[in-house]
Order: C-alpha cells, then structure tokens, then sequence
C-alpha cells in the first residue's frame, strides 16, 4: 500500500460521491485515484481525479480501498473487483438483498470489508452507548425517536433500527417513533425509561457532510488491515 490510502470512489454522480470527492480534496490522509459513475462521463478527468463509467470499472487504476454509495445493481461488480484485487470495501449502499449481504461476509474472508446505514462517527458512538445502557438497565423500557426531513420515505429510519439492535443485543426490547417534519437532516433520540427516573441519549446530525466525512475517516483507516468484517466504532481515534 501507498503512503497514502488510494481510494475510488464508487457512485460518484450522487450527492454522496459529490460530497466525498469535495471533502476527499481537502484531506491529507488519503488520494482519490479514480470516480466511477453509472455512466461514461462526458470529461474524464476532473480536478486531476479520473472518471470511469460502471462498464469501465475493471480499467480503475489500483486502489487500496473503495468508497461506495452506489445502487444494489453496481454493488456486485465492484465486491468482485475489489476481492479480485484484495482491496478494502466502505459500502453504504441500501437496499442489498440477501444474496448480496452474504456475499460481502464471503468477501470478509479475503478483504475487509464496513458496510453501514449511517457514517456518522457520532452514530457510531451512540451505538456503542446504547448497548452498554441496555446491558446496565435490564427491566427499563426503551423507545427510539427519530426525525428526518419530509421527503424521507422509510421509517423506522436505518439508522434507528441499528441502533435498536445495539439494544436489543443486550436485553432490551425497543420501540420505535418516527416524525417527518420540514428539512431536519437527522436526529435520533434513545430513552430508556423507569419508576422515577429516565436516561436519554441523543445525536444530532446539522449538515449532511458528517456522513461522507465519516466514510473518508473509515476508509483512510481500513486501508491495509487484515480481512474482516469491521465496524466504523473499530476505527474511530487519530489512527
């Protein structure tokens, strides 16, 4: 591996590529080395980052890890191209069927892998917060707020259900509320409640920056480790 992780980042015409090429510009931990996006771009290089189109992945220059916030149909060839090159995968790509998400704890085995819901390294935290709360107050209800903006479609949110998870890993039985009101970016709220006394654990998300700035983060960290699959909370700190 280079000095510097090189990374491609896959689904690059979204708002998420966008986002993670514009804040990948201002990082000295790592280098985009290729964009691909679902079509053959019009120009093929663009502030000194080469673009491919999906038909082109297999021509990428070599990387260390991929970035992917992409669709379930592009999912498949870059897994394959990345085992193909024993290069590292951050995938945030919803909507993977079952067959896929076997496929990446197959990749597991040869590369590491992080694929999850939310980026945020604050998630990330509170995650890990709600599993040792509910593992400390066995007995005591546990409700998941979270709010979004309104053209959010799904709810419970991804990332509510992860961290529901977290709780019921450890005992507890959560329940869900969603509100859909005006541009909230995301915020999700954990109460754990008994007789007399309550626990709340909160994350706010302000600008939509903080997901793509947490997959940079994970990928600059994941680059060359051992193959596994891996959480964002084992590659939270400097290094």
């Amino acid at each position: 591996m280079s000095a510097r992780p090189r990374v491609l980042v896959h689904g690059a015409s979204g708002r998420m590529g966008q986002a993670l090429l514009r804040l990948a510009a201002g990082r000295e931990d790592l280098d985009v080395v290729a964009a691909v996006s679902g079509r053959a771009p019009k120009q093929r290089v663009i502030d000194g980052v080469p673009y491919f189109g999906a038909s082109e992945l297999g021509g990428a220059p070599t990387f260390d890890v991929a970035v992917d916030f992409s669709l379930p149909g592009g999912f498949d060839p870059l897994l394959a191209l990345c085992v193909k090159r024993g290069a590292g995968l951050v995938s945030g790509t919803t909507g993977l069927d079952d067959a896929q998400r076997g496929a990446l704890d197959a990749a597991a085995a040869t590369i590491p892998v992080v694929w999850a819901s939310n980026f945020s390294l604050g998630v990330a935290v509170l995650q890990d917060l709600v599993a040792r709360a509910a593992a400390v107050l066995p007995g005591w209800d546990c409700d998941i707020v979270e709010s979004h903006h309104t053209r959010k479609l799904d709810a419970p949110s991804g990332t509510a259900l992860t961290l529901g998870e977290a709780a019921a890993g450890q005992g507890a039985t959560p329940h869900y509320a969603s509100i859909r009101a005006g541009d909230i970016v995301g915020e999700h709220l954990v109460q754990f409640t008994s007789h007399g006394e309550r626990v709340e654990l909160v994350h706010r998300a302000t600008n939509r920056d903080i997901f793509a700035g947490g997959a940079l983060h994970v990928a600059a960290r994941l680059a060359g480790r051992a193959p596994g699959r891996y959480a964002i909370a084992d590659l939270l700190g400097a290094s």
